[in-house]
């Protein structure tokens, strides 16, 4: 019943913004300009015809010429089209594509919330569900024709099969998501590297070992306190006796054998032993990574088109950005009195370790914003994109305003892990950063829609166990507010350049 009422609350906002935005804006506008005459060219049958200028590949469009074939026959027999496939696909048929996958990304999104939330109760996971369907960079694209609510979708589905365990078609759906947006074979890697630590720490054999690991604990624990206390003076632990296993958790937390070290040795460990049984389980994924790798070796690198402007560049304070951003999004959840109180807490417990790892975030996000903050010419001189003001009016504002902004960029992002880390193991909260780092570093265009697909993954791990009906309420009352300013801007706000002719308007 929930998945059905996430589907019908979502219809009845897309539905008639569609239809607001497609009469306000008839015409393709910004990269749609590229991407409607793409999809058209597919839909008279040139399947060879190509844009140079197009940089991602053209699942879209081939998603698109099903969802035209599935509209087809009823456009005709409402006679909104004549006998031509071509003429079907108009601006806002191809519009509609995202508006279908946005309806799906909703149904996804309750699916994985359920899975990952098993007590949650309808009522609540169809909340969650709604309000991330809202998340202002997702909503805005679900009314253009652009890449992003394929991309989203089709990492969804990748993710909930591999939840679930059916990896073969977690594989076919991460190959969609890659030829929707290449960036996603990254989002695929972390998928497989979820299901392997899934498979592996979560494997009866690993559970057992845990299990005997913390009954010999509290054995050696309750033989310590029938020790007498001259005895304990006299006697010095040797880790030198240890093996590498025992030592590595000496340095770790005791209590807790879930930690970072432990779990990777357990994973490094039960990997090896279990090496052939992965390899064929994950086999799928291993297939499409080879596929991609031939493809950037036959296409000369990751992008298609426009290579000159997109290239691979060290823009590390891209990272920086996202975890401002999502915190701003979610200031319900990162900039209350509580949480501000447990990342406190969390400092107290170990403080010496604590203290140098923010000491080292500090300077890594000073070296960050000095050395690797790149400004894109698109990002100069498009003032039709909010970056263009962020970048001017607050960045940029003063040579003092980059520096004075990374403590709250590592606060954020301290904020994020320690979020992740109540509902996931930080071994996997790591291969989580890890993966955003790869996908946000290399791109020199400051773009908050490549934050997306990172975002919607932290909201689903760690609202899922840490937030209240009131937090749901309150963040889904922010992402509301911003969507009407969006995209009342964009559709009543319009500028002219005097360069350019036409209507020029504000966009994400």
């Amino acid at each position: 019943m929930g998945k059905i009422a996430v589907a019908a609350i979502t219809s009845l906002w897309v539905i008639p913004m569609s239809i607001i935005v497609n009469h306000i804006v008839p015409g393709p506008y910004m990269d749609e300009i590229f991407h409607v005459p793409q999809a058209q060219q597919y839909c008279k049958g040139n399947l060879r015809s190509w844009d140079p200028m197009i940089t991602t590949p053209p699942g879209l469009y081939y998603l698109s010429l099903a969802h035209v074939a599935s509209l087809f026959p009823g456009m005709l027999l409402m006679g909104a089209t004549s006998q031509s496939f071509s003429e079907a696909c108009s601006t806002s048929v191809l519009r509609s594509t995202n508006a279908v996958f946005a309806v799906l990304c909703g149904v996804l999104v309750f699916e994985i919330i359920r899975f990952l939330g098993p007590n949650l109760s309808d009522r609540k996971a169809t909340l969650m569900a709604l309000v991330m369907s809202l998340y202002p960079l997702h909503w805005f694209f679900t009314f253009l024709y652009y890449t992003d609510v394929a991309s989203l979708t089709a990492f969804l589905a990748m993710y909930l099969a591999c939840l679930r365990k059916r990896y073969f078609l977690s594989a076919f759906f991460g190959a969609l998501a890659i030829c929707t947006r290449q960036t996603n074979v990254v989002w695929m890697l972390f998928v497989a590297c979820s299901g392997v630590l899934d498979f592996t720490l979560d494997s009866p054999r690993q559970k057992e070992k845990e299990k005997v690991d913390q009954d010999s604990y509290h054995q050696s624990i309750g033989r310590k306190e029938a020790t007498p206390r001259s005895n304990l003076r006299k006697r010095k632990p040797d880790n030198s006796t240890l093996d590498p296993f025992d030592r590595a958790k000496s340095f770790s937390s005791t209590e807790d054998t879930s930690g970072l070290v432990y779990d990777v040795y357990a994973v490094i460990s039960t990997c090896w032993s279990m090496k052939w049984q992965l390899l064929v389980t994950f086999s799928p994924f291993i297939v499409v990574v080879v596929a991609f790798g031939i493809f950037i070796i036959w296409n000369g690198g990751i992008v298609l088109g426009a290579k000159e402007d997109h290239v691979v560049s060290p823009h590390f304070a891209q990272i920086m950005y996202f975890s401002l951003v999502s915190a701003l999004f979610t200031a319900p959840l990162h900039f209350s009195v509580g949480q501000l109180r447990n990342l406190l807490q969390e400092l107290r417990q170990n403080r010496p370790l604590s203290l140098l790892l923010t000491l080292v975030a500090l300077v890594a996000g000073l070296a960050s914003v000095h050395f690797f903050s790149l400004a894109h010419p698109y990002l100069l001189a498009d003032n039709r994109h909010y970056p263009f003001y962020l970048w001017r009016k607050i960045i940029n504002a003063h040579w003092l305003m980059k520096y004075m902004l990374v403590p709250v960029y590592v606060y954020s992002w301290f904020s994020i892990l320690s979020l992740l880390e109540k509902s996931r193991r930080k071994i996997w909260v790591l291969v989580y950063f890890l993966a955003t780092c790869a996908v946000l570093v290399p791109t020199p265009l400051i773009e908050f829609r490549y934050y997306t697909i990172p975002f919607y993954i932290f909201m689903l791990h760690s609202c899922v166990r840490n937030s209240g009906w009131a937090t749901w309420l309150l963040t889904g009352t922010v992402f509301v507010c911003v969507n009407v300013f969006t995209m009342g801007m964009f559709l009543f706000r319009t500028f002219k350049w005097s360069h350019e002719d036409g209507v020029q308007r504000f966009i994400w």
